[in-house]
């Protein structure tokens, strides 16, 4: 008697281009017949997401006991031989091998590790897919890995030197979901603002959004994803003056706002660089929200230098923050400087975190009165222009464009109504 089809399920950890990426692990595990598995695609950022990606493995070989148990992603590509001496686990693929056909055939007698030098990798487009499509938007990887090396960050040694896919695959699959209905698409990868570094004539990110914008003219949003601040060049600049259909929303890699400690970090800004490049940005394009990406409590870090973090918040008038405690990443210069104790790195995050709160609460108060275009993400949620998340009644499908007027907030979105209501 035939076994039955058992499913496939993708655990997908850490960041928008990880769940991407599970979107191409999905489609390459069914054309390898694959069936009865887990794919754990895992994410190196912290020592939690790993620890989350170990517990999640030891919970599913419990669930089902006879599945096939495969891990992949930045955490196995780091350090493949923790998840090989784990004893649930049946195979581990690295982030090149995640993405390739036949990864997930059946080979018995095959390695159980199957982990290559990833900064040996040079091509990105290999795997593009028509975009990681959500209900409301759609994602396109358009750069993959990180030529820098910042001291706390842990991420090139599991996805590799900067890769970019060529222009003209982007604009095509920008078209493709365009012509699938999607209203709005986000460019994303591991450090966007370095595509074209490694292509022909070195283009830069700003020429690749003015090209999709004019190639694909119908297309109402593009918006982009996590952005470094050191790297804005004068074509971006010019599509976010110009161009109301590049969404203006930036969400910076800031990481901190003291001097030294942005030297520690290796970070390739100053605290001056940053508000320049957002009194920049503003002059250009007044109504451009901006979020950023801090870390507390960093090796070495002062009350001093935390408050000009924290100060930071409200002088770059802030409205979004990821807020992350520092967590040491073995193998990186950070983890061998002088660390904090952790519950002052624990309560530096949550003041982080209040700011933020504050920070939120002051935009809001800036959208009461407006009335805004707003892409549906679910039933009764919405996301402006500038990202604001809005909530609504009335009838409205995910990614359709609605107008919205702004009625008030509860601190942590806006209330809005029909624009005639």
């Amino acid at each position: 008697m035939n076994k039955p089809f058992a499913p496939v399920d993708i655990v997908t950890f850490g960041c928008r281009l990880n769940a991407y990426e599970s979107e191409v692990i999905r489609a390459r595990a069914a054309e390898d017949g694959l069936s009865d598995a887990v794919v754990f695609n895992t994410c190196a950022v912290t020592a939690e997401a790993v620890r989350q990606a170990r517990q999640a493995i030891r919970k599913a070989r419990r669930e089902r006991p006879d599945a096939r148990l495969i891990v992949t992603g930045c955490a196995a590509q780091i350090d493949p031989q923790a998840f090989a001496g784990m004893a649930e686990v049946d195979l581990v693929l690295g982030n090149a091998e995640k993405s390739q056909a036949g990864a997930y055939l059946a080979r018995p007698d095959g390695p159980r590790v199957r982990v290559n030098d990833i900064m040996s990798v040079r091509e990105t487009a290999g795997h593009l897919i028509d975009g990681l499509k959500d209900r409301a938007r759609a994602y396109v990887e358009v750069q993959n890995g990180c030529d820098h090396r910042c001291t706390f960050c842990i991420i090139p040694f599991g996805r590799g030197n900067s890769r970019s896919a060529a222009a003209g695959e982007v604009v095509e699959q920008v078209r493709r979901l365009r012509a699938e209905g999607y209203n709005e698409v986000v460019l994303t990868g591991v450090d966007v603002t370095s595509w074209g570094a490694d292509l022909p004539g070195q283009p830069s990110l700003g020429q690749l959004v003015a090209r999709i914008l004019k190639l694909v003219p119908d297309l109402p949003r593009l918006r982009l994803s996590s952005i470094d601040a050191a790297e804005i060049d004068a074509d971006l600049m010019r599509c976010l003056a110009e161009e109301p259909r590049l969404m203006p929303h930036l969400h910076l890699s800031l990481q901190a706002g003291d001097d030294m400690i942005l030297k520690r970090m290796k970070r390739r800004h100053s605290r001056a660089d940053a508000l320049r490049l957002i009194e920049d940005v503003r002059a250009v394009r007044p109504d451009t929200a901006f979020g950023a990406d801090l870390i507390a409590g960093f090796p070495t870090e002062t009350e001093a230098m935390f408050e000009n973090t924290l100060s930071l918040v409200e002088a770059a008038g802030l409205s979004y923050l990821h807020v992350f405690p520092f967590s040491p990443r073995p193998g990186t210069p950070a983890a061998r400087m002088p660390p904090l104790a952790r519950p002052v790195v624990k309560q530096r995050a949550e003041r982080l975190r209040l700011a933020g709160d504050r920070a939120l609460a002051a935009h809001l108060d800036t959208q009461i009165g407006r009335t805004v275009s707003a892409l549906v993400e679910r039933a009764g949620r919405a996301r402006a222009e500038d990202f604001t998340e809005i909530a609504f009644d009335g009838p409205a499908l995910p990614g359709q464009i609605v107008s919205l007027r702004m009625t008030g907030h509860d601190g942590r979105r806006a209330i809005g109504a029909g624009a005639d209501g």
